[in-house]
């Protein structure tokens, strides 16, 4: 095996699944922590926890080659005042946890990534955003970003490097955005989001469990790191990409007066479709990573064609 350990926090979602099953024939043991106890399955463990307080979990991040730490309640939804409370704790605690208790082992994470978003840079439709140079942007999902790296580089862990792994709009083909938006293509509905001029930074599943081992291999990289494939596309070129795809010739274009309302009916904010999210991965790329998807196109027709 090439690694001993790997930790994944809060890894029974859809990420955390594509990861366990990514490092389990990788790593002699991949370690869950979750809310929810779910049976062994190979050398894939599930502990639980509560992300809020410690207990015999923490045992397990001794000697643990790399922690990933994926909490956060989903942004899915309407910004009110109980659910933007919940985003922001459900990111911030269990990152003051991890930290207070990384901090105290005898044998420390080697590696620990905090998976962040990619969101927190501004709507951008004029340049691309890296990590040198890319403007902070404004309102609650920055700020709710702002805050959660914050608590992620202040936590003491000095025998731990950490990287702030800002993720794009993961593509996959058993959950995330990319089964939605096949539906609205299916059915018809598969045409431009507003007027589709807004970037969509985007990454395949499979590069966010390579580049994660690729950041484990490459002890010079830490800080913030950009989790995106090379090539944005916009909206609207997306779309047809996905049409394409999938055979379907045409798709009604959805204006933006309709998504505020259909947002509204099905409790999400239009701000997860109109924001421009125009992000390049400069680290990754200059340190020499090469990413198995760095074009929509090759990637959507990878995730067409997967038989589950």
């Amino acid at each position: 095996m090439k690694y001993q350990k790997i930790i994944l926090a809060g890894g029974n979602g859809y990420l955390g699944q594509v990861l366990a099953a990514y490092y389990a024939p990788l790593a002699s043991e991949v370690v869950i922590l979750s809310r929810t106890p779910k049976a062994q399955h190979g050398n894939i463990v599930t502990l639980v926890w509560d992300g809020k307080n410690e207990g015999d979990w923490m045992n397990s991040l001794n000697g643990a080659d790399m922690l990933i730490n994926l909490c956060g309640k989903n942004v899915n939804c309407r910004y009110t005042a109980k659910n933007r409370a919940e985003i922001i704790a459900s990111r911030i605690e269990p990152t003051q946890l991890l930290g207070n208790v990384v901090n105290k082992l005898q044998q420390p994470p080697k590696l620990w990534i905090n998976v962040t978003s990619a969101t927190i840079y501004r709507h951008a439709e004029d340049f691309a955003q890296d990590e040198a140079t890319g403007q902070i942007g404004y309102g609650f999902s920055i700020d709710v970003c702002r805050e959660w790296e914050k608590a992620f580089f202040e936590s003491q862990a000095p025998h731990t490097r950490k990287v702030a792994l800002r993720m794009g709009i993961v593509l996959g083909r058993k959950d995330g955005v990319y089964p939605r938006l096949l539906n609205l293509v299916k059915c018809g509905l598969g045409g431009k989001q507003g007027d589709g001029k807004q970037y969509v930074s985007w990454v395949h599943e499979q590069d966010v469990a390579t580049s994660t081992e690729w950041l484990l291999n490459h002890p010079e990289i830490d800080g913030v790191v950009n989790c995106t494939a090379p090539e944005a596309v916009t909206n609207a070129e997306l779309m047809k990409i996905l049409r394409q795809a999938y055979g379907v010739p045409f798709g009604i274009p959805t204006p933006t007066w309709l998504l505020n309302i259909g947002a509204r009916l099905i409790g999400t904010e239009t701000e997860l479709i109109l924001k421009s999210r125009w992000v390049v991965p400069k680290h990754l790329l200059d340190s020499g990573y090469q990413f198995l998807f760095s074009k929509v196109d090759y990637a959507i027709k990878d995730i067409i064609s997967i038989r589950i």
